[in-house]
């Protein structure tokens, strides 16, 4: 495959950056997209020139670090992950346009590479349990319904790759909180800090400067682990609870 590449280079955050174009051939439509952009960062390098930097960790769909935004599409047009994309989903002579992350709560810190530790700040702020279950075979004392811990399971695959943010016209982080919330609400041993959970991790969301959700759902239509829309309910369900329990003491 021969392909023309657009991709954004910024030098560091206070960069205005720009689009490069870029033009590479004998791409397998077997590589993944990664594989193809480390093959363009071998002819970089070979011509002596600053290779493009990219997140990428584990490239078996799990870390959530390959945060790509490829042709106006967050980890581009399959509903996976950027290096689980292969490139038989192109067309040789394409045009791809490769972008990072776009959200003032994900600076971009050099061409497609953002800091995403706002994320971890919310984990941060109340996504633990104070609860000492032991070992496994006494955590598996407590009763769980199976579907209860399915449901919560499903919350729990979240990777926190950011894709529901770059969806987002808002650059909502509603749906990664309420996974993270709801993986915990969900079984007994989060009960404990219920009321606080909620509260801190919306409050430390708001303080990082992501946008409010309007429902558009654009975010559970390209997120990787198809976390479901009816989390970010159960968060308010959460809140509004909490709310309301705070003016009652």
């Amino acid at each position: 495959m021969n392909l023309t590449l657009k991709v954004w280079r910024q030098k560091n955050p206070s960069d205005k950056g720009g689009f490069k174009t870029y033009t590479i051939s004998g791409i397998s439509s077997d590589m993944s997209f990664l594989e193809m952009l480390d093959v363009l960062n071998e002819d970089l390098s070979d011509k002596g020139e600053d290779p493009i930097h990219f997140d990428h960790d584990c490239r078996e769909g799990i870390c959530g670090m390959c945060s790509l935004y490829i042709n106006g599409q967050p980890h581009g047009p399959q509903q996976t992950t950027t290096c689980q994309l292969h490139m038989r989903s192109f067309s040789d002579g394409d045009t791809i346009t490769i972008e990072p992350w776009r959200a003032s709560a994900f600076p971009i810190l050099k061409d497609l590479v953002v800091d995403r530790s706002s994320f971890d700040r919310i984990i941060q702020a109340g996504g633990y349990i104070s609860v000492n279950t032991g070992g496994v075979p006494d955590a598996n004392e407590i009763p769980i319904p199976k579907v209860i811990s399915d449901e919560s399971f499903d919350a729990a695959t979240c990777i926190g790759c950011g894709a529901c943010v770059a969806a987002c016209k808002n650059a909502s982080a509603m749906l990664f909180v309420s996974a993270k919330i709801s993986q915990l609400a969900l079984l007994p041993q989060g009960k404990v800090e219920k009321r606080e959970r909620a509260e801190k991790m919306v409050a430390q969301m708001d303080a990082e400067g992501f946008g409010a959700c309007t429902n558009t759902g654009a975010c559970a239509a390209e997120c990787p682990k198809e976390i479901k829309l009816s989390n970010i309910a159960r968060m308010n369900r959460e809140y509004f609870s909490a709310s309301l329990s705070t003016e009652n003491v």
